[in-house]
Protein backbone atom coordinates (compact mmCIF):
# COMPACT_ATOMS: atom_id res chain seq x y z
CA UNK A 1 0.00 0.00 0.00
CA UNK A 2 2.48 2.05 0.93
CA UNK A 3 4.88 1.19 -2.20
CA UNK A 4 1.50 2.12 -4.56
CA UNK A 5 1.47 5.35 -2.76
CA UNK A 6 4.86 6.31 -3.06
CA UNK A 7 4.80 5.57 -7.25
CA UNK A 8 1.79 8.02 -7.33
CA UNK A 9 3.47 10.61 -5.72
CA UNK A 10 6.69 10.10 -7.61
CA UNK A 11 4.27 9.78 -11.08
CA UNK A 12 2.85 13.13 -10.22
CA UNK A 13 6.18 14.91 -9.21
CA UNK A 14 7.83 13.60 -12.89
CA UNK A 15 5.06 14.87 -14.07
CA UNK A 16 4.77 18.45 -12.24
CA UNK A 17 8.58 19.04 -13.29
CA UNK A 18 7.96 18.28 -16.98
CA UNK A 19 4.74 20.51 -16.62
CA UNK A 20 6.58 23.44 -14.79
CA UNK A 21 9.50 23.38 -17.16
CA UNK A 22 7.17 23.49 -20.26
CA UNK A 23 4.96 26.48 -18.20
CA UNK A 24 8.42 28.44 -17.67
CA UNK A 25 9.38 28.20 -21.38
CA UNK A 26 6.02 29.32 -22.83
CA UNK A 27 6.16 32.26 -20.40
CA UNK A 28 10.21 33.26 -21.71
CA UNK A 29 9.17 32.56 -25.21
CA UNK A 30 5.79 34.65 -25.16
CA UNK A 31 8.06 37.80 -24.74
CA UNK A 32 5.07 39.13 -22.12
CA UNK A 33 6.81 38.31 -19.16
CA UNK A 34 8.68 35.48 -17.89
CA UNK A 35 7.94 34.38 -13.78
CA UNK A 36 9.91 36.63 -11.24
CA UNK A 37 12.63 33.95 -10.57
CA UNK A 38 13.03 32.82 -14.23
CA UNK A 39 13.13 36.58 -15.50
CA UNK A 40 15.54 36.70 -12.45
CA UNK A 41 18.05 34.38 -14.21
CA UNK A 42 17.37 35.57 -17.93
CA UNK A 43 19.09 38.92 -16.80
CA UNK A 44 22.10 36.66 -14.98
CA UNK A 45 21.95 34.88 -18.30
CA UNK A 46 22.43 37.90 -20.52
CA UNK A 47 24.79 39.88 -18.37
CA UNK A 48 27.51 37.20 -17.80
CA UNK A 49 27.00 35.94 -21.04
CA UNK A 50 26.44 32.06 -19.85
CA UNK A 51 23.55 29.43 -20.91
CA UNK A 52 20.57 29.96 -19.34
CA UNK A 53 20.37 26.60 -17.90
CA UNK A 54 23.54 26.55 -16.58
CA UNK A 55 23.00 30.28 -15.12
CA UNK A 56 19.54 29.20 -13.22
CA UNK A 57 21.07 25.60 -11.96
CA UNK A 58 23.87 27.95 -9.75
CA UNK A 59 21.10 29.81 -9.10
CA UNK A 60 19.34 27.26 -7.38
CA UNK A 61 22.39 25.76 -5.41
CA UNK A 62 22.60 29.44 -3.86
CA UNK A 63 18.62 29.84 -2.76
CA UNK A 64 19.36 26.22 -1.92
CA UNK A 65 22.31 27.32 1.04
CA UNK A 66 20.00 30.33 1.30
CA UNK A 67 17.27 27.71 2.56
CA UNK A 68 18.94 26.14 5.44
CA UNK A 69 19.72 29.76 7.05
CA UNK A 70 15.65 30.15 6.60
CA UNK A 71 15.39 26.80 8.21
CA UNK A 72 18.10 27.43 11.29
CA UNK A 73 19.96 24.65 11.05
CA UNK A 74 21.51 22.27 8.34
CA UNK A 75 19.01 19.92 6.74
CA UNK A 76 20.50 17.31 4.46
CA UNK A 77 16.99 16.02 3.12
CA UNK A 78 16.13 19.38 2.07
CA UNK A 79 19.36 20.18 0.50
CA UNK A 80 19.82 17.43 -1.35
CA UNK A 81 16.29 17.22 -2.37
CA UNK A 82 16.25 21.05 -4.32
CA UNK A 83 19.55 20.18 -5.57
CA UNK A 84 17.95 17.00 -7.20
CA UNK A 85 15.49 19.07 -8.32
CA UNK A 86 17.12 21.67 -9.71
CA UNK A 87 19.05 20.38 -11.69
CA UNK A 88 16.66 18.10 -14.53
CA UNK A 89 14.39 21.21 -14.24
CA UNK A 90 16.70 23.94 -14.90
CA UNK A 91 18.01 22.41 -18.49
CA UNK A 92 14.53 21.38 -19.03
CA UNK A 93 13.38 25.27 -19.29
CA UNK A 94 16.49 25.56 -21.72
CA UNK A 95 14.84 22.43 -23.66
CA UNK A 96 11.45 23.37 -23.61
CA UNK A 97 12.20 27.14 -24.93
CA UNK A 98 14.38 25.83 -27.61
CA UNK A 99 11.65 23.43 -28.97
CA UNK A 100 9.14 26.47 -28.87
CA UNK A 101 11.21 29.05 -30.60
CA UNK A 102 10.58 27.70 -34.51
CA UNK A 103 6.39 28.59 -33.56
CA UNK A 104 8.00 32.61 -32.97
CA UNK A 105 5.57 33.37 -30.29
CA UNK A 106 7.10 36.90 -29.90
CA UNK A 107 6.09 37.61 -33.75
CA UNK A 108 1.92 36.94 -32.63
CA UNK A 109 -0.47 39.52 -31.96
CA UNK A 110 -0.65 40.90 -28.58
CA UNK A 111 -3.26 39.32 -27.18
CA UNK A 112 -2.30 36.03 -28.45
CA UNK A 113 1.30 36.38 -26.81
CA UNK A 114 -0.96 37.30 -23.77
CA UNK A 115 -3.24 34.49 -23.43
CA UNK A 116 0.17 32.21 -23.81
CA UNK A 117 1.87 33.68 -21.46
CA UNK A 118 -1.34 33.39 -18.59
CA UNK A 119 -1.79 30.38 -19.63
CA UNK A 120 1.95 29.67 -18.77
CA UNK A 121 1.64 31.47 -15.20
CA UNK A 122 -0.96 28.97 -14.64
CA UNK A 123 0.69 26.12 -15.43
CA UNK A 124 3.43 26.94 -13.75
CA UNK A 125 1.28 27.46 -10.76
CA UNK A 126 -0.21 24.23 -11.27
CA UNK A 127 3.17 22.35 -11.58
CA UNK A 128 4.48 24.34 -8.21
CA UNK A 129 1.14 22.79 -6.20
CA UNK A 130 1.36 19.72 -7.24
CA UNK A 131 5.10 18.67 -6.52
CA UNK A 132 4.92 20.55 -3.18
CA UNK A 133 1.96 18.41 -2.23
CA UNK A 134 4.14 15.11 -3.58
CA UNK A 135 6.82 15.92 -0.33
CA UNK A 136 9.18 14.72 -2.41
CA UNK A 137 12.01 17.09 -3.82
CA UNK A 138 10.83 20.70 -4.87
CA UNK A 139 12.84 23.74 -6.91
CA UNK A 140 14.37 25.64 -4.13
CA UNK A 141 13.17 28.97 -4.98
CA UNK A 142 9.99 27.24 -4.18
CA UNK A 143 11.21 25.72 -0.85
CA UNK A 144 11.96 29.40 0.00
CA UNK A 145 8.57 30.64 -0.67
CA UNK A 146 7.37 27.20 1.33
CA UNK A 147 9.78 27.52 4.45
CA UNK A 148 8.20 31.53 4.58
CA UNK A 149 4.79 30.39 4.00
CA UNK A 150 4.39 27.54 6.98
CA UNK A 151 7.67 28.99 9.04
CA UNK A 152 7.02 32.64 8.96
CA UNK A 153 3.55 33.74 7.16
CA UNK A 154 0.83 31.38 8.70
CA UNK A 155 0.32 29.32 5.80
CA UNK A 156 -0.48 31.98 3.29
CA UNK A 157 0.33 31.14 0.39
CA UNK A 158 0.20 34.36 -1.37
CA UNK A 159 2.55 36.31 1.21
CA UNK A 160 4.81 33.31 0.89
CA UNK A 161 5.34 33.92 -2.90
CA UNK A 162 5.44 37.55 -2.72
CA UNK A 163 8.31 37.74 0.36
CA UNK A 164 10.22 34.98 -1.43
CA UNK A 165 10.59 37.68 -4.55
CA UNK A 166 12.19 39.94 -2.79
CA UNK A 167 15.57 38.59 -4.00
CA UNK A 168 15.34 38.48 -7.59
CA UNK A 169 13.53 41.53 -7.59
CA UNK A 170 16.70 42.96 -6.07
CA UNK A 171 18.81 41.12 -8.60
CA UNK A 172 17.00 42.37 -11.03
CA UNK A 173 17.33 45.98 -10.62
CA UNK A 174 21.01 45.18 -9.95
CA UNK A 175 21.25 44.02 -13.94
CA UNK A 176 19.76 47.03 -15.13
CA UNK A 177 21.81 49.27 -13.27
CA UNK A 178 24.53 47.37 -14.89
CA UNK A 179 23.29 46.45 -18.33
CA UNK A 180 20.76 49.67 -18.82
CA UNK A 181 17.82 47.17 -19.74
CA UNK A 182 15.87 44.79 -17.93
CA UNK A 183 14.71 41.55 -20.35
CA UNK A 184 11.60 38.95 -19.59
CA UNK A 185 10.08 41.44 -17.78
CA UNK A 186 6.37 42.36 -18.49
CA UNK A 187 2.64 41.78 -17.38
CA UNK A 188 2.97 38.28 -17.21
CA UNK A 189 5.95 38.99 -14.18
CA UNK A 190 3.48 41.55 -12.54
CA UNK A 191 1.14 39.27 -13.01
CA UNK A 192 3.33 36.21 -11.29
CA UNK A 193 4.34 38.48 -8.36
CA UNK A 194 1.13 39.13 -7.24
CA UNK A 195 -1.21 36.46 -8.23
CA UNK A 196 1.09 33.17 -8.19
CA UNK A 197 0.65 32.40 -4.99
CA UNK A 198 -3.14 32.64 -4.89
CA UNK A 199 -3.15 30.30 -7.86
CA UNK A 200 -0.93 28.05 -6.21
CA UNK A 201 -3.08 28.49 -2.76
CA UNK A 202 -6.62 27.37 -5.21
CA UNK A 203 -4.74 24.55 -6.84
CA UNK A 204 -4.28 22.68 -4.00
CA UNK A 205 -7.54 22.48 -3.42
CA UNK A 206 -9.04 21.46 -6.31
CA UNK A 207 -5.94 20.03 -8.54
CA UNK A 208 -5.25 16.49 -7.70
CA UNK A 209 -7.14 17.19 -4.07
CA UNK A 210 -5.78 13.78 -2.77
CA UNK A 211 -2.44 15.19 -2.14
CA UNK A 212 -1.74 17.25 1.30
CA UNK A 213 0.65 19.39 2.40
CA UNK A 214 3.13 17.75 4.73
CA UNK A 215 5.55 19.94 6.40
CA UNK A 216 7.49 20.07 9.56
CA UNK A 217 10.37 22.48 10.63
Amino acid sequence: MEDNKFKKRLGYLIFAIILDAFANALMIDSNMGSAVWTASAVNISELLHSSYGTTLFIYAVIVTIVNQLLIGKFDSHIFISNLLFSLPFSYLVGFFSDVLNPLHFEMKPIYVRLVIDVAGLILVSIGTSIYQRCNLIQHPNDEMAYLLRFKYLHGSAGWGQLVSYTPPVIIMIICFLVSGRILSVGIGTILAMFCQGIIIGISDKIVVPSLKHHYSF
